[in-house]
């Protein structure tokens, strides 16, 4: 079926894409979930280039996978391509009803809350304040993908500079942990920590979640030019680009905190601006983290609807979810169903709980996605436009490493894992009973 969508997406805002959706806010506070696990600077460095690396197999999967079927859905296309309609199905239902209307709402509500830092809210106001940062970023897509990928852009652009300003600065201007005041000379005995394997695995399952959102990049095929060539080279720009920020930013934390400071602290951020800067950084480092989270939900809020535009097409939906306006040539009527339900997940703060509990799913669906590259490469009519030079080491090393991921999960915290699962497989009988009835209309 041929797309009405306007292609208008080239490498750099491609590129932008991946790297702002990336970069949200997760290296302002993750970096302390990683260090709590590997107390030291050789383990935390390891743990954001082995991080960094497999986000890059991810990434050269997916690149491969999009320059065979350059339409848009990605993940949504490659599993429908590689195993079945039932699959992509419930990639796209985990995806509605959880996983990215989840983090749309988990981002936005992070926004509020910082953005509270400056104006003095309560837990309603910030609700609001999320709520219509949705709507103000969906409103902006709605009107064409020109504008949300320009925004996108623009933002990501500007957040860029101002990490690399960071980086500059805390190593120009901060001086080292140890010797702040010169009451401490002696380095820290925790930066030659040791930890163990099942350490240093969790310590990779944080590192990997803080590069989520590589993949969204693909959602947008059908209005990326020459997306064959331009999603796999935005994939490989965008995935060193974030790597390289990340492992900076980590060197400027190690630099001017103590370890013990890095371990422990919730906004690790703000409190390697404070070192620096004095007091006010962190207000600095909470605009950062307000302007961050603002461009991450644009990129977001941007990829989703274009999913469930190919699932109305391929009549696994509504139809009306495939609606592209007249005008603005965007899935307008699927933007509006995501901002309504991701408001509402934030307006009955079920978003929290939904996410934590579905978002380890999604690497059931990565692990599916790279073996069925594999299954692909054994079919005569595959021919992507771009192989991966590594296979099949790269996709069979992302199905181990995704699988683990699963595991992990699943045996650390049981109860809540098979609700996650539970409610990603109720896709199952959804998509039987809505098949049935669009099968009797057919005979």
């Amino acid at each position: 079926m041929s797309s009405d969508l306007k292609r208008s997406i080239g490498l750099t805002r491609a590129t932008a894409m991946v790297v702002g959706t990336i970069i949200g806010a997760s290296i302002f506070v993750q970096p302390s979930l990683i260090t709590s696990q590997v107390p030291s600077s050789a383990g935390v460095y390891l743990v954001w280039v082995l991080a960094g690396i497999l986000t890059l197999f991810g990434a050269l999967v997916a690149a491969e996978l999009a320059s065979a079927f350059p339409r848009t859905g990605g993940v949504y296309v490659f599993l429908k391509e590689s195993y079945s309609s039932p699959v992509g199905f419930l990639w796209g239902w985990a995806m509605f009803w959880s996983m990215h209307s989840g983090i749309i709402a988990a981002i936005a509500v992070v926004f509020a809350r910082y953005t509270a830092h400056f104006i003095p809210m309560n837990d309603i106001a910030i609700q609001a304040v999320a709520i219509l940062g949705i709507l103000l970023l969906s409103m902006v897509n709605y009107f064409g993908v020109r504008q949300g990928s320009t925004l996108q852009t623009a933002f990501t652009l500007g957040k860029i500079v101002a990490i690399v300003a960071i980086i500059i600065v805390g190593f120009t201007i901060g001086e080292p942990a140890g010797t702040i005041g010169s009451s401490i000379t002696q380095p820290d005995p925790a930066s030659t920590g040791s930890f163990t394997l099942s350490n240093l695995g969790l310590a990779l399952v944080a590192g990997l979640f803080a590069f989520g959102g590589w993949h969204m990049v693909t959602y947008a095929a059908e209005e990326t030019i020459r997306p064959e060539r331009t999603i796999p080279r935005a994939l490989l720009i965008g995935t060193l680009i974030v790597t390289a920020c990340y492992l900076a930013m980590n060197a400027v934390y190690m630099h001017v905190l103590p370890l013990e400071t890095v371990i422990s602290s919730t906004r690790v951020a703000a409190d390697a601006a404070d070192a620096v800067l004095g007091r006010g950084g962190s207000s600095l480092m909470s605009a950062l983290v307000i302007f961050s989270t603002f461009g991450a939900l644009s990129g977001i809020i941007l990829a989703g609807p274009r999913v469930y535009y190919s699932m109305a097409r391929d009549g696994l939906i509504f139809s009306w979810m495939g609606a592209v306006h007249p005008r603005f040539k965007t899935p307008s009527k699927a933007i509006i169903a995501q901002a309504i339900w991701s408001s509402v997940l934030v307006a009955t703060d079920t978003y929290e709980a939904l996410f934590t509990r579905v978002v380890y799913t999604e690497w059931i669906f990565f692990a599916m996605m790279a073996a069925g590259l594999i299954l692909l490469r054994q079919r005569p009519d595959y021919a992507p436009a771009y192989r991966i030079r590594g296979y099949p080491w790269i996709p069979g090393v992302f199905v181990l490493a995704s699988s683990a991921i699963v595991l992990n999960q699943i045996l650390s915290d049981p109860v809540e894992s098979s609700f996650g699962l539970g409610l990603v497989l109720i896709g199952l009988p959804a998509y039987a009973l809505w098949i049935r009835p669009s099968r009797s209309r057919r005979d």
